[in-house]
């Protein structure tokens, strides 16, 4: 248990949650250099970066986030939690900003109130800016994200931690932004694909038969086993920032102590490597993809190093490519059809079920037609996308996206197109088409844990490839 946190004996008291003070990366000298001397514009033909970090993990009891079957607080760290943010100016002096949280997810209430605060105190535009989350199973509940599983069920002393919570890693992100934007100086960028196959399509792949259709190499399903890797580099060719990726579920543990699971791993030991290099993990679109076999510390350990000596294979080759200080971004919301609503007596009927989670998300929806709340038809989905250096295309989609969005974005896109998931507000699964129809958790029952009414309409998987295609054409 870590010092100053409360043991399970003070677990009814109101929790103030605290963050650790910032860390910023480089020498002290360096530092004072940059904030008496470097113009926060960017200079004549070079990006200006900059970065910041601080770790989010909470300091008292707190619901985990993740799975149903844990109701009780976690107050022990294995890993500690990480929020990290990068400022990127191209010569224009236009902004974008990428953050990443150790995580399971944030839902778009909070999204949107971050970034109109980011927006209006540091004048980045929302179309610039990138909330990722990893999606680490050990990460606390935040707000209502994940709302009928764990904040409807929560007692009161329980959600009033996660508002508390919610709160300061709100506050506190917006300050590391700032931070990020005092730290930024000239920098080139170059970017890179690599590989790792842990990752395992869960729906194609019993978990006990795994190790022997691995030997055999009889694993079945799509996967997306590419590793991308954005390589940020001072004007002394030093490695200031490594931006990477990876299409799996941060499944490996399941236990009740904070941490960042694989990807926190694969970060820790990429600082570990390269000393003042800040790490950064965003999540791919690995919804239906599990790191088999799991279960241990042990194999959130070897995967996490695995995941690192994959970007460390890019880094260490003479084939990552340059981007040029150019940048684009757009983002915009797309009303993403839902499928048949359920009738109030569909409703109550679900309400009456034996089915604490269905109770509570059905219970959720009545309240909202009593109070005069129509059921929605659609859902604003979040899609965005970057163009570094007028080459890298790189695409953020809300939501648990399976592998085939990547897949065939890719394929319709070209190679050089990165698909981020989890980005901006985790508010379902997403299905492809195919998943959708074929049914099982990722298109059909995990809706009653995030808690939109009904399942999505069979045109989801189009849409949103028609919205990343348009933003492609620059529409």
């Amino acid at each position: 248990m870590r010092p100053g946190c409360p043991g399970t004996n003070t677990q009814q008291r109101r929790v103030t949650v605290t963050f650790r003070n910032p860390i910023w990366f480089g020498s002290i000298c360096a530092a004072v250099l940059l904030l008496c001397t470097v113009p926060a514009a960017a200079s004549e033909g070079s990006w200006q970066v900059g970065t910041a970090k601080t770790e989010i993990t909470p300091d008292g009891p707190l619901l985990m986030a993740g799975y149903a079957s844990r109701d009780t607080p976690c107050s022990q760290t294995l890993l500690p939690l990480w929020a990290k943010a990068m400022v990127l100016e191209d010569r224009d002096h236009n902004l974008a900003l990428l953050i990443t949280l150790d995580l399971v997810g944030i839902d778009r209430e909070l999204s949107k109130r971050i970034v109109k605060q980011i927006s209006e105190q540091h004048e980045i535009s929302p179309s610039g800016i990138a909330l990722c989350v990893s999606h680490t199973h050990t990460g606390p509940v935040v707000g209502k994200n994940l709302g009928p599983m764990h904040y409807r069920l929560a007692t009161n002393e329980q959600r009033r931690a996660i508002d508390d919570y919610q709160e300061r890693l709100q506050q506190t992100v917006v300050r590391l932004v700032g931070l990020a934007l005092k730290n930024r100086s000239p920098c080139r960028l170059v970017q890179g694909l690599g590989h790792a196959d842990f990752a395992v399509n869960r729906r194609n792949n019993p978990a006990d038969q795994v190790p022997a259709r691995r030997r055999l190499a009889e694993l079945a399903g799509p996967t997306d086993h590419s590793v991308p890797v954005l390589a940020v580099r001072d004007q002394h060719d030093r490695l200031k920032v490594v931006v990477f990726g990876y299409a799996c579920h941060a499944t490996v543990l399941d236990s009740v102590q904070w941490s960042g699971d694989y990807p926190g791993y694969a970060q820790a030991e990429l600082e570990r490597r390269h000393d003042g290099c800040q790490a950064m993990f965003w999540a791919g679109c690995g919804a239906d993809q599990n790191p088999l076999p799991r279960r241990t510390v042990e194999l959130a350990k070897h995967y996490g190093d695995r995941l690192a000596t994959a970007v460390d294979a890019v880094l260490l080759t003479s084939q990552m490519g340059p981007l040029a200080p150019t940048l684009e971004t757009i983002h915009r919301e797309v009303p993403l059809a839902l499928g048949a609503r359920p009738t109030v007596d569909q409703l109550q009927s679900q309400s009456d079920s034996g089915n604490r989670f269905q109770k509570s998300r059905a219970d959720m929806w009545l309240q909202r037609i009593e109070a005069g709340q129509p059921l929605p038809a659609d859902y604003p989905y979040p899609v965005a996308t970057w163009v570094l250096g007028g080459k890298l295309r790189w695409i953020f989609l809300g939501g648990e996206v399976v592998v085939d969005y990547s897949l065939r974005l890719r394929d319709q896109l070209g190679s050089d197109v990165w698909v981020t998931a989890y980005a901006n507000d985790v508010m379902a699964y997403i299905p492809s088409r195919r998943v959708l129809r074929e049914g099982g958790y990722e298109g059909d029952t995990s809706m009653i844990y995030y808690g939109l009414p009904t399942v999505w309409a069979p045109t989801i998987e189009q849409q949103i490839v028609d919205e990343a295609v348009r933003q492609a054409a620059g529409h």
